[in-house]
């Protein structure tokens, strides 16, 4: 028999309407909405999608930590009159752990520091690096990857992230529905006269929703092939702002890539794009 999970959000609301709060009053609550059919139905990922997104998700966490030692180094060196220049990314960031061992050899204090946290700050990075290689590969070996990555400012991680969020194409009807679903498009209130659209409503997932953002900005800052979606970008940027064009951008982007999976197509650079887009 399938099992159909039902939005927790609207079972709190049906049920928080009850004057009494029980087990028997909540048991009862919802078994009238499994009779009357009056919930929405949440998807279920695959497996699949899952072990995908702990990759994902493992990296970025393994990224928040090595930003976090870093912040806190320069926070403690600061204090000792010492300010650590830039860091590049070559080496696993061999820079900042030169810099910290260099300060080190001043004082002992720091030298102990220097001492727990360089192979601690290397292990992190090598880390990280390990699984962004391990993406770069399962992106490599799926061809609707491969095909979502024709997008321009679409890589390897944003691509295999949207698939797993995502999981089912058909779970929507329209391809504009997916900036909705991801939080990338304006909250609206309407009551009587007044009709007004505030900020993007941030609801669904926030990693897929900052990756999309970053995919934005890469295309409006550093890819160089011309193309109608960055043509399109550039000219909102500048009516706009650049803050609101990428996420306006994120959200085009994302119909873009579920047109794709859905039509089993690629990105053509030379197809013009549909110009309408809500921008808060």
């Amino acid at each position: 028999m399938p099992i159909t999970c039902i939005d927790a959000r609207m079972a709190h609301k049906a049920l928080s309407a009850r004057l009494n709060k029980s087990d028997k009053a909540d048991a009862e609550g919802l078994a009238q909405l499994a009779r009357t059919g009056w919930f929405t139905k949440v998807h279920i990922r695959s497996e699949a999608s899952d072990r995908v997104r702990t990759l994902v998700a493992a990296r970025e966490r393994l990224i928040r930590m090595r930003k976090d030692l870093e912040a806190h180094i320069r926070g403690v060196l600061k204090t000792f009159g010492i300010r650590m220049g830039p860091v590049l990314r070559a080496h696993h960031r061999q820079g900042f752990r030169d810099q910290l061992a260099e300060a080190g050899a001043c004082d002992p204090m720091l030298g102990l520091l220097a001492q727990t946290m360089i192979p601690i700050h290397k292990t992190l990075c090598a880390s990280a690096e390990a699984l962004g290689d391990e993406l770069m590969h399962v992106a490599k070996q799926n061809t609707l990857a491969r095909r979502l990555m024709t997008v321009p400012g679409v890589g390897p991680l944003v691509a295999l992230n949207f698939i797993a969020t995502i999981d089912d194409a058909n779970r929507f009807r329209r391809s504009t529905d997916v900036g909705a679903f991801l939080g990338l498009t304006p909250r609206r209130y309407q009551s009587g006269e007044i009709d007004r659209s505030g900020r993007i409503s941030k609801c669904g997932d926030a990693e897929m929703r900052r990756l999309l953002v970053s995919a934005a900005t890469s295309l409006i800052t550093q890819v160089r092939r011309y193309s109608p979606l960055k043509s399109w970008a550039i000219r909102l940027s500048a009516r706009k702002g650049f803050k609101k064009a990428a996420v306006a951008t994120a959200s085009k982007i994302a119909v873009i890539l579920h047109a794709i999976w859905r039509d089993g197509t690629e990105f053509n650079c030379n197809r013009p794009i549909s110009t309408t887009c809500r921008v808060a």
